[in-house]
């Protein structure tokens, strides 16, 4: 699943190609694509024929196109969602679901999705923050982030630490990778109860937490196989500096012992043993 990094990466490409210009046709290829778009097909076209990108913004794993007649569209990439700038020449991909052309030619835009697990939608007068994405949580690197109200926060919930990561309406834009990645350069377990966290080690987690963050969009994202690309079909590299994440069974990086992978919320957690030893009170 993409995380902040990965559709940072592709909300900066975007904006390079999108801003400014005017959607001439959209054509939707598959409707699951604009399933949250609750009155069809045919008024989602409607509502963005004409109308002129004014930017790419983004709320944790969610970003949206404001539109100069204050609407929005917003959307997530899902599980293998690409948004792609392509001339019109080029080959229509085999998973391409909507397409955008432009009234100043190309390159046009496209969502590609192969398990359609993604989408977009239109936002009336969400050009600011499309109302729903209201709910979601400011991530770290966002300037109006405020470090104190998530160390209360965080130390007043009832829950394992990279739960409390995971939930996007306490942090945005942090998943599994990043999450294990910043317990580990914490030296905390994802099991320990976020109760016990001193106020110091909340704010020395949120360090790392933005640390990494800004590391991996630095390299363009994590890339574990081809569906998740940058707007010009390229990979990221920050595979290349994960220290625990997909590991297993690897020396770790810090003291040498083998890496473990945990059972997590179906999916997994990777912990050095020796440098994040499962707490008493583990809260799973």
């Amino acid at each position: 699943m993409p995380e902040l990094p990965e559709v940072e990466t592709v909300r900066r490409g975007l904006e390079k190609w999108v801003t400014g210009r005017t959607i001439d046709t959209v054509e939707v290829l598959h409707p699951r694509s604009i399933r949250r778009h609750v009155t069809g097909p045919l008024d989602f076209v409607a509502q963005l024929r004409g109308r002129t990108i004014l930017g790419v913004s983004r709320r944790g794993k969610y970003f949206w196109f404001p539109l100069d007649d204050g609407a929005a569209m917003y959307g997530h990439l899902g599980m293998s969602g690409q948004l792609l700038v392509q001339p019109s020449s080029a080959t229509d991909e085999i998973h391409l679901r909507i397409r955008f052309t432009f009234t100043d030619g190309d390159p046009e835009m496209r969502f590609v999705d192969q398990r359609t697990f993604g989408g977009l939608a239109v936002s009336p007068g969400g050009a600011l923050l499309p109302a729903e994405l209201a709910h979601i949580a400011l991530d770290p690197i966002d300037p109006e982030f405020v470090d104190e109200d998530f160390v209360t926060a965080i130390r007043n919930r009832r829950t394992g630490v990279k739960r409390a990561l995971l939930d996007q309406t306490l942090i945005s834009g942090v998943g599994n990778i990043y999450a294990d990645e910043s317990l580990w350069r914490s030296k905390l377990h994802w099991a320990r109860p976020t109760d016990t966290l001193t106020r110091p080690a909340a704010r020395q987690l949120l360090g790392h937490v933005r640390d990494v963050l800004t590391a991996a969009i630095g390299a363009g994202g994590t890339s574990f196989d081809s569906l998740y690309v940058n707007v010009n079909g390229e990979s990221g590299y920050f595979d290349r500096a994960l220290a625990v994440y997909g590991r297993e069974g690897l020396e770790c990086e810090r003291c040498g012992t083998a890496v473990r992978r945990d059972p997590f919320m179906n999916r997994s957690s990777f912990t050095c043993p020796k440098c994040q030893p499962r707490p008493r009170r583990a809260r799973l």
